[in-house]
């Protein structure tokens, strides 16, 4: 059983125990609506107003790196320098989102598809980026897949800096109203995977990339 039916078939039992319908009524939606409408927010540290610089800032303290460019034209060159400094083969794959860029003038061999071993670099773009954390949201799909932000050794992030949003209340509720509902994967990335399991030494790449590169895009 997959996790969205196995979440539906704890919810089902739950109601049946309430003795209510298998389903939320419209009454009941609403309810709940009217509820967090409601409800107040709570405190939030204030972290100004340069949420761009306080992205940035927050990413590098979580071991991100960052560059900027001025349009979505800029990325394919920008992804190919930071492929270029690291040495590593001008090979990737990416969302299907991504293959309107010209990948190819930029010297990138880019395949549009989930990764398999063998991919050592994925490039994503994210449905949102929370400057509080530095952190990237990544809401999965037919072609956002979670598993390019996951599996290669290189993560490379495009991020437009009008998707930036201060804090990760703004992100649930951005996603809230373009979306109306969170797809089956959310995942929120702030940088590196690491662990500090051995003798509390942080290790980098534990259980997903080694890397993450963000390139931020101011006209996008």
């Amino acid at each position: 059983m997959d996790t969205s039916a196995a979440r539906k078939a704890i919810f089902s039992r739950i109601r049946k125990a309430q003795q209510r319908p298998a389903e939320p009524t419209a009454a009941e939606l609403a309810e709940a609506q009217a509820y967090l409408a409601s409800s107040s927010p709570g405190p939030r540290p204030d972290i100004g107003n340069d949420l761009v610089g306080r992205f940035r800032q927050q990413a590098e303290r979580t071991s991100q790196t960052a560059d900027e460019v001025q349009s979505l034209e800029d990325v394919p060159a920008a992804a190919a320098r930071y492929l270029s400094g690291l040495g590593v083969a001008p090979a990737a794959i990416a969302w299907e989102t991504m293959s309107s860029m010209d990948w190819q003038q930029a010297g990138l061999g880019v395949e549009f598809r989930p990764p398999v071993d063998k991919d050592l670099v994925g490039i994503t773009g994210c449905f949102c980026a929370i400057a509080e954390t530095g952190t990237l949201m990544l809401l999965s799909g037919s072609e956002t897949y979670a598993s390019a932000a996951l599996l290669p050794e290189t993560h490379i992030a495009v991020i437009p800096v009008s998707r930036i949003v201060r804090s990760m209340e703004d992100a649930f509720a951005l996603a809230k109203k373009e979306r109306g509902e969170l797809p089956r994967a959310t995942n929120f990335i702030s940088g590196p995977s690491r662990t500090g399991d051995i003798e509390q030494t942080i290790v980098l790449g534990a259980h997903g990339p080694y890397r993450v590169h963000l390139i931020l895009v101011h006209g996008a």
